[in-house]
């Protein structure tokens, strides 16, 4: 049975583009939203109803959330383009023509995830960091076309949830744990897996919103503390050093006691991923001191 995991696994190998689940991406979205300020709120509202799926991501929502609700599902946005047939894998694909309004139609599955040797090199095609800096940039620039800033912001949402995700700073040698088998009979949909998927899982099922998102949120910022900010390498570094140190599990598999620490360790870092959101969209949309924004 084992073997065939494996060899499965083995097929399957094209680096997950997923980091957390779409519970995961909205728990943070929703928790940056909280710790924004009214101006980066606004700036960030008027960016994604330029976004040309912004009526997507805002159909059957109560007219007065339609700015946070909007924020929330873009946050998923940059993983459910992978399914998207507008959108193409540069890597594999034949160039197909961009729709009304995206300038880029390109899938990126470079851009989730960034690898490193065990021994702490940098391994692969992985963008993660770079992105982050990149479109960090993007979006500070206000003279810039409406629809690229528009554009970068949700894959900016996204990618401070990915770069959290431990396993998005993986090992190059499991493909970021996507090589690891795990066979978890307590799992509802997944009772075999690998570690990354399982890992992505940890925030609750996929399709979490409304109240029970809701919840989540309030008792997640309860029982976590605020972060230090830092910048994308320094939370690369911190992901790194977990996945390092904390992240895989013990010769004799998902023991009760490593279940109960990796679900500790995913709420910390979905906090986090959340409270640095919020103030580095303080930064890049409305521009006050570093100290202001990290208060």
């Amino acid at each position: 049975m084992r073997q065939m995991l494996i060899a499965l696994l083995l097929c399957l190998a094209s680096h997950s583009i997923h980091a957390w689940n779409g519970a995961g991406h909205r728990i943070v979205a929703a928790i940056a939203w909280e710790k924004m300020s009214d101006a980066a709120r606004a700036e960030a509202t008027g960016l994604l109803a330029a976004h040309p799926d912004y009526a997507r991501w805002t159909t059957s929502q109560p007219e007065a959330d339609l700015a946070r609700q909007a924020f929330l599902e873009a946050s998923t946005w940059p993983d459910d383009i992978r399914s998207d047939p507008r959108f193409y894998d540069e890597q594999r694909d034949q160039t197909i023509a961009a729709p009304p309004g995206f300038s880029d139609n390109q899938r990126h599955r470079n851009w989730h995830y960034v690898d490193f040797s065990e021994e702490g090199h940098r391994q692969g095609d992985g963008e993660l960091d770079a992105q982050l800096i990149r479109l960090s940039g993007r979006l500070r620039q206000s003279r810039l076309p409406l629809s690229e800033r528009a554009y970068a912001l949700p894959w900016l949402i996204h990618l401070v949830g990915d770069i959290h995700q431990p396993l998005h700073v993986g090992r190059k040698s499991d493909e970021g744990g996507n090589l690891h088998p795990i066979e978890d009979p307590e799992h509802p949909r997944l009772p075999v897996s690998n570690l990354h998927r399982w890992w992505d899982d940890l925030p609750g099922p996929p399709w979490l919103r409304g109240r029970f998102l809701e919840q989540s949120v309030a008792r997640l910022l309860g029982s976590h503390p605020p972060p230090e900010q830092g910048d994308p390498l320094f939370w690369r570094e911190e992901s790194r050093h977990l996945t390092a140190t904390q992240v895989y599990p013990p010769v004799s598999g998902l023991t009760p006691d490593y279940r109960t620490a990796a679900r500790r360790l995913a709420e910390q870092r979905l906090v986090a991923a959340g409270w640095r959101l919020g103030r580095w969209l303080n930064l890049l949309l409305n521009p006050v001191s570093r100290e202001t924004a990290s208060q």
